[in-house]
């Protein structure tokens, strides 16, 4: 199935055609793909190349890698699946960066149903729970890490609604499917947007840092000069400004 994903976005990206050099493929983490749209605008005003971009769960980019999908580059949501890639030889090595520190909201469009110490999660005064799955995506793993630490995981897993990634746990909370859901900051409070309804950002400590890795998959000189940019002072503007905290 996956190896057929991959075919299918080679096809799709132009990769048996000749002429033109191809875009350069960008695999990006779900959480940052709004981010990522302003980074392309600001690298196209500057005279970049055209860039083509899959988002995706991190744990979905990285099991299509490595089963070959002709990815240039992969700006991940975590360090675990851009290190496991370096250390099997599936990307360069010394070429891993972290580009942003994700965070962690748990959020409500309701402006009273979160309270700014998330106590709503004990009081239980929620129908579901909305989180990405923490198998695949770093946001669901450092939920299930908050809810661990407050002694609330088993009690509500019954009542948890997952999503493949962080953007499908938005949806189910903006759609009203999950009365409150783990989120990432960055949906609430990018790009300088005020954050609606009502949330709680839990300690830093109660869970692992959501270190946002990228790694480049291949020797083309186009996916240097996009990592180099991706380091400039004007991306890390842009990268904060979408919500991350730098590192």
């Amino acid at each position: 199935m996956i190896r057929a994903v991959w075919l299918c976005l080679l096809l799709s990206l132009g990769g048996g055609s000749a002429g033109a050099e191809e875009p350069l493929r960008v695999a990006v983490a779900s959480n940052f793909a709004v981010a990522m749209e302003a980074l392309l605008r600001a690298y196209r005003q500057q005279g970049g190349p055209p860039l083509q971009t899959v988002t995706a769960s991190t744990g979905k980019l990285y099991a299509q890698i490595v089963q070959g999908a002709p990815f240039d580059l992969f700006l991940a949501a975590d360090a675990e699946r851009p290190e496991r890639l370096e250390r099997e030889g599936k990307a360069i090595a010394g070429s891993r960066f972290t580009y942003a520190i994700g965070r962690l909201v748990l959020w409500s469009p309701d402006p009273l149903r979160v309270d700014d110490r998330g106590e709503v999660l004990r009081r239980g005064t929620f129908r579901y729970l909305a989180m990405a799955n923490p198998r695949l995506a770093p946001y669901g793993r450092a939920a299930k890490e908050v809810l661990q630490g407050m002694g609330l995981w088993s009690g509500l897993k019954g009542r948890i609604v997952r999503g493949e990634n962080v953007g499908q746990a938005y949806h189910f909370v903006q759609s009203g499917n999950a009365d409150i859901g783990f989120v990432a900051w960055s949906q609430l409070a990018g790009a300088g947007r005020a954050p609606e309804g009502s949330w709680w950002l839990p300690p830093a400590d109660g869970h692992a840092p959501i270190e946002q890795q990228a790694v480049r998959l291949s020797p083309r000189p186009a996916a240097g000069d996009f990592l180099a940019f991706l380091k400039s002072e004007a991306a890390r503007r842009i990268i904060e400004r979408h919500g991350y905290r730098l590192p």
